[in-house]
């Protein structure tokens, strides 16, 4: 919490801009949880809201850094914590013993991710008819599956997720989908591209994909390189994928969510 105190203060510093960064707590069958978020300071009426779900490490600065910055840009963001308080994996056997129930389960998957988005509701300034899920790799899945299984969202991005999920149910999809993808990401083969695009198109989904050259698993995370050579695993940042996904995610954002 300290260091994202000091880049909230380097944001107000640089761009004259004052925002509040807290964590609530909240329990789900005895068990704790801590999501974090961020919004302007003076938030006077409803606010544009996006959850985001985190990688499969868990609720860490990583995805902190990324509720500043839509802070930082004028919206209300809201981290739903998917694990429990307190559970951050650093290496992937934990990561993976912490994600697995969840790629297995995906009732189980929305009922935790639901129980998040009802907590961002108690957040003055979220407007829930404005309400955006975005999430990075494990949770690009989540809100993928989220919004098949009819989440009440306007719209879900997922940034470098797997798209080997659920069936879309037609009836239930609401929201307007935006993939970001790495062209080079290996966790993601060219089967589970096309199967998404055809299950999306026969849903008649809105459905938006865009394909980054040379960018691998995980490429908007900038310590992503040093984790993969640490962990022999073929993930890395890449700059330019990550500012222009940014771009584009802003872009769909404002063009899906008025």
């Amino acid at each position: 919490m300290k260091q994202l105190i000091l880049l909230a203060l380097l944001f107000s510093t640089t761009y004259g801009f004052s925002q509040k960064l807290d964590s609530l707590q909240y329990s789900i069958n005895g068990q704790k949880f801590t999501a974090f978020y961020a919004k302007p300071e003076k938030v006077t009426k409803k606010t544009k809201t996006v959850l985001i779900v985190h990688e499969w490490w868990g609720l860490n600065d990583y995805v902190k850094s990324r509720a500043v910055q839509i802070a930082q840009e004028g919206n209300i963001a809201f981290c739903i914590d998917m694990y429990g308080t307190g559970k951050i994996a650093n290496n992937p056997k934990d990561a993976q013993a912490f994600a697995t129930p969840f790629y297995k389960d995906p009732e189980f998957s929305y009922e935790r991710f639901m129980a998040g988005y009802k907590q961002a509701l108690t957040i003055s300034g979220v407007d829930s008819s404005k309400m955006i899920a975005i999430g990075y790799c494990f949770g690009g899945s989540v809100v993928l599956n989220a919004a098949k299984m009819g989440a009440p969202l306007d719209a879900v991005v997922s940034f470098h997720g797997g798209l080997a999920g659920i069936p879309v149910d037609k009836s239930k999809l609401k929201a307007a989908i935006l993939v970001c993808n790495g062209a080079a990401d290996s966790f993601v083969p060219e089967t589970d591209i096309t199967a998404f695009k055809k299950q999306l198109s026969d849903a008649n989904a809105d459905l938006t994909f865009i394909n980054y050259p040379d960018a691998t698993h995980a490429f908007t995370n900038p310590h992503s390189t040093e984790t993969g050579k640490k962990f022999s695993m073929p993930i890395a940042y890449n700059a330019a994928a990550d500012k222009q996904s940014w771009i584009d995610f802003n872009k769909f954002m404002k063009a899906k969510v008025k």
